[in-house]
């Protein structure tokens, strides 16, 4: 069951924002996100939160000056994931910018698996001399890895984002919002995010003791398109400080002023970087980066993000483009299959749900998660088996259920069962004994059940109520476009009733729609989606442009539609 509702919101607040500026169906849609003042969506750099106050961050930075200073080699360690690639590219261009002997190593999905391990850490050591190992997005429950890296001599900087487990690395420096002792205001910070702090520190560090002064140090802003890609891809909150690391990013690469990597990938994407938005980001450049960690290998990623050659840019660009559309080829094939298994499925006696095949890859499951999830609006996990005969499953949540702790749960009820284990409230991901399969689905769905109720099973489609006409224009399209949308600040959605004049499938996927509202012509398209509506329909949608043959027009993005 699917109920659309409207977003509450205080109505002076709106008339104050309206008062200060704001197109008035803006004005409430902020106040519906509890924006007080006009003055909270300033996305100027100086009202970033300070780095002294993220955890050990100055400590980090000693460490790092005291390597660079010693002329010690340095290797990060990062995630295959596009948070992990921009935060990996973010340490390498900081460092060398700040005299940093510095290379970098990327575990490969298939072959080590995620995080800083023993096996790595040998990596490091043998192939690049590795004196200070230093983690990006990772690291936080890397407890062998970590003193695997000590007993061989190493300093260890771990800088994750990750929620800790009950035991944390120890000898290392760990800088981490979500450490249990960190009081930073935004325990929001993607990896990305983290490791950009720790470089403010370390110039900082660096300026203290006299090796740049205000005009000759490092400008790091430059690092802010990269800082930008990373949050938005890997859908973390966009509190007031999130925001601003995603505006000043979206700003340098409007204006030109992007690594050589993220300009070639847009133009991969076919995508006018111009008018970059945290949608262009999120769903056309992140998804070419995070298909190299998905079917081949991130380290492609990496190069691209880092590389000041333009030919060698845009020569892995296409490359990336073409393993983005292998990877959606595969999606669709396991989608299919994932869609038939659950052909029976009934909501009313499931509170989860979980499938495994044993032709599924790896690099996809996480993806064919997130769809199912949104499908079926159930916390969902999929399993594929790895090379060892141990089944990995990748894991995306409903609200309400907090998923990396149902699974800390699974694993304490079954010791043994689950070797590894950790994420998020709404996605995580696991590897297990490839026969725990059965056990582990009874043991979700019992948890399922005891924390989720019926109504929370239900979907809600918050909106922000009827637009008015003047909603339904260019103008109004590029204000919100030009704003900062994303996980915790929702792009606006809004609902309406329409006769529908016409209405065909495209692809085989896609509900095209021509739509009457008061004598106003508008055109819309229902993504995936395939059933045909009702002549009168009350429709959930965002509102959108759409640029066909050089001609830019409003066009409306279904999320829901019923009948009116």
């Amino acid at each position: 069951m699917t109920t659309i509702t409207v977003r509450p919101y205080a109505s002076r607040t709106a008339d104050m924002l309206s008062q200060q500026g704001l197109h008035p169906v803006l004005a409430r849609i902020y106040a519906a996100r509890g924006i007080n003042d006009i003055s909270e969506l300033s996305t100027e750099l100086s009202a970033l939160l300070p780095p002294a106050g993220l955890l050990n961050n100055e400590r980090a930075a000693v460490l790092l000056a005291d390597a660079i200073a010693a002329k010690k080699k340095i290797c990060i360690v990062a995630d295959y994931d596009c948070d992990g690639a921009t935060a990996c590219a973010v340490a390498i261009h900081g460092l060398k910018m700040m005299g940093g002997d510095v290379s970098f190593l990327v575990p490969n999905r298939f072959d080590n698996g995620y995080g800083l391990t023993p096996a790595i850490v040998d990596e490091a050591r043998k192939k690049h001399g590795t004196q200070v190992l230093v983690t990006v997005d990772n690291g936080i429950a890397s407890i062998d890895g970590v003193l695997a890296a000590v007993s061989q001599g190493m300093e260890v900087l771990v800088t994750d984002h990750h929620l800790p487990g009950d035991s944390l690395p120890e000898n290392c420096v760990i800088v981490n919002p979500n450490h249990p002792a960190c009081t930073f205001d935004s325990r929001n910070l993607a990896g990305v995010g983290v490791i950009f702090y720790v470089m403010l520190a370390l110039r900082a560090e660096l300026r203290k003791r006299g090796v740049f002064d205000a005009k000759s140090q490092p400008r790091l802003d430059s690092l802010l398109d990269l800082v930008a890609l990373g949050t938005v891809a890997d859908v973390v909150r966009l509190d007031r400080n999130n925001r601003i690391l995603v505006a000043q990013g979206l700003k340098r690469i409007a204006a030109g002023n992007m690594h050589t990597g993220i300009a070639a990938l847009f133009r991969a994407a076919g995508r006018e970087w111009r008018r970059a938005t945290t949608f262009d980001l999120g769903f056309t450049v992140a998804p070419r980066l995070n298909a190299a960690g998905r079917l081949s290998d991130m380290a492609l990623g990496v190069e691209c993000l880092v590389t000041d050659d333009e030919g060698r840019a845009w020569e892995i660009a296409q490359t990336l483009n073409k393993i983005n559309q292998e990877r959606r080829e595969i999606e669709s094939g396991m989608r299919d299959e994932a869609l038939a298994m659950l052909e029976n499925f009934q909501p009313d006696e499931s509170a989860s749900i979980s499938v495994l095949d044993a032709n599924w890859h790896q690099g996809v499951i996480g993806i064919l998660a997130s769809r199912l999830k949104d499908q079926y609006y159930r916390p969902v996990f999929v399993f594929a088996p790895d090379k060892d005969g141990n089944i990995r499953g990748s894991g995306r949540s409903i609200p309400g259920f907090h998923l990396r702790d149902a699974i800390d749960l699974v694993a304490k009820r079954h010791p043994g069962m689950i070797s590894r284990f950790g994420g998020h409230a709404m996605a995580a991901g696991l590897t297990m004994q490839g026969d725990a399969y059965d056990v582990f689905c009874e043991a979700f769905e019992a948890i399922a059940k005891e924390f989720l109720n019926q109504t929370q099973l239900e979907r809600v489609i918050e909106t922000d109520g009827t637009p008015d006409n003047s909603c339904y224009t260019l103008d109004f399209v590029h204000q919100l476009e030009s704003r900062i949308w994303g996980q915790g600040f929702e792009p606006p959605i809004f609902s309406d009733r329409f006769h529908i004049v016409n209405q065909r499938v495209l692809k085989e996927r896609h509900l095209s729609l021509q739509l009457e509202k008061n004598g106003m012509a508008l055109s819309a398209i229902y993504f995936n989606h395939t059933a045909l509506l009702p002549r009168d329909a009350r429709l959930a949608f965002r509102i959108a442009s759409n640029e066909y043959n050089g001609m830019t027009s409003v066009q409306l993005i279904v999320e829901y539609g019923e009948a009116a």
